[in-house]
């Protein structure tokens, strides 16, 4: 009984092997793995794109300087002296020429006033002397003594006059005073700091470039910068460059001009500096994510007639989320932009979003 039913089921196996390739139960799941995605059938992709269009492209460097006065100088007196009278405020504006400190005068008051008074008995002298010659009365010889006596006299005048100007100390341009060291009745000399005097308008940035680029910056080239703590930028123009690059640091030192009309830039500020060396307004720029790099370059996808197209670039300036292309692409291309991994040449796409 045991042999009749083993013989028995033995058959029935045999016999669905054989019909088995007849039920075709995995027929359409084999196809299905042998079909290569985007090739046959008629499957395609949900994608985002965008239309190549002209854009605007800043070539420029982002580097840190510093705010420097347009003049600046230490205050110091030329001669040794009490100091009699201070008439500038600290921190406050003063004006080229105006009077900032009075030394002790009194003695060369003095030896100018004499000289003017021997300048006046010289010059009736000298002309007594010429009326006499005139008349052959004296000889040349006494004329000429005469006449010696009163141009040393007035070469005094003019030496004391000198030496009465160093006394006073005068604003040499426009600025703004500093803070004082000194007070009045004190004594300096020749090296002693009464104040510093700057110059804050127009304002000087000055700042370092890799010197690799200094074929591509030139005076005229604009600047845009801001300071700490403030979120105003602020604009500039490039007016000198060091004709030297530093051999230590490989830099290249520039420095611009920047209206300072509200005194918002004080010297020593750290500035962060936006240089400008070339712009372009008909650039053309792909969102970074779309760009893939390979062993031989880099390439993209683009949809021509309905299906993906792989395309291979060449690039330029990459910005924050931008790729310039200076090949490859043109001016209304649609360049795909998300399922990047998943594209294959000719694959049919269809944009779910076009920008």
């Amino acid at each position: 009984m045991k042999k009749t039913l083993i013989t028995v089921g033995v058959i029935a196996v045999v016999i669905f092997l054989l019909a088995l390739p007849k039920l075709n139960l995995f027929g359409d799941k084999a196809e299905a793995t042998q079909q290569a995605p985007g090739q046959g059938g008629s499957r395609s992709l949900s994608v985002d794109a965008l239309i190549i269009k002209p854009a605007k492209l800043d070539n420029k460097l982002n580097v840190t300087g510093s705010v420097l006065p347009n003049e600046s100088l230490e205050l110091k007196s030329e001669v040794s002296g009490k100091i009699t009278s201070i008439a500038f405020r600290e921190g406050k504006q003063v004006k080229k020429g105006e009077l900032l400190v009075q030394t002790n005068d009194d003695e060369i008051e003095a030896q100018l006033e004499k000289q003017k008074y021997n300048r006046k008995l010289n010059e009736d002298n000298e002309f007594r002397q010429r009326k006499l010659l005139e008349k052959d009365a004296i000889s040349q010889e006494e004329y000429d003594n005469a006449l010696n006596r009163l141009n040393t006299t007035s070469a005094d005048i003019l030496l004391l006059e000198t030496q009465l100007a160093k006394t006073r100390i005068r604003a040499p341009f426009d600025g703004v005073i500093g803070l004082r060291f000194v007070s009045e009745g004190a004594y300096i000399s020749p090296s002693t700091i009464i104040a510093t005097l700057y110059n804050i308008s127009p304002a000087k940035i000055e700042f370092a470039i890799p010197g690799r680029y200094s074929t591509q910056v030139s005076p005229g080239k604009k600047i845009r910068f801001s300071i700490e703590s403030d979120m105003i930028v602020y604009e500039g123009e490039v007016y000198a460059i060091e004709p030297r690059i530093d051999p230590d640091t490989r830099t290249l030192k520039i420095r611009a001009l920047a209206d300072n009309k509200n005194g918002n830039l004080l010297p020593g500020q750290f500035v962060k500096v936006e240089l400008i060396l070339q712009s372009s307004n008909n650039a053309i720029l792909v969102p970074t994510e779309s760009v893939i790099p390979e062993q031989n370059g880099k390439k993209v996808f683009i949809k021509k007639n309905g299906k993906a197209e792989e395309v291979y670039i060449e690039t330029g300036i990459r910005t924050a989320n931008s790729l310039e292309v200076t090949s490859g692409l043109h001016i209304g291309d649609t360049v795909l932009t998300t399922g990047i991994l998943q594209l294959r040449a000719g694959m049919g796409v269809q944009i779910a979003k076009l920008d």
